[in-house]
């Protein structure tokens, strides 16, 4: 497949056999939701915190708003877009080095 600019997977459809592609504001998410959340160092939380987050094994921290949501769940909002945000990954979020929570990424909005 030729394009003009790099290409990202966007979706996986396993039963049509299809993988879907877009460019970078494609797969460039504000938020996300996350599930299956652990709470580490710290009671949950009954309001927002503040915080670090990596989405990526090896990725560099990045500033976010953890939203404290039902059955488990809190919302990620990111002070800055990021790329490449994928159901299934693993998000942890920190307090500089201590480990606060973290679960795993369920959607993207």
């Amino acid at each position: 497949m030729a394009a003009a600019e790099p290409l990202y997977v966007i979706e996986l459809d396993a039963e049509n056999n299809k993988v879907v592609v877009g460019d970078r504001t494609k797969v460039t998410q504000p938020e996300c939701t996350v599930g299956r959340v652990n709470w580490v160092s710290i009671a949950e939380p009954s309001t927002p915190i503040y915080a670090e987050v990596q989405i990526r094994y090896r990725s560099t921290p990045t500033p976010v708003t953890v939203i404290p949501l039902e059955n488990s769940r809190v919302r990620l909002v990111f002070d800055e877009p990021q790329i490449s945000i994928t159901p299934g990954q693993a998000a942890v979020w920190y307090n500089g080095e201590k480990v606060l929570g973290g679960g795993i990424i369920e959607q993207f909005s």
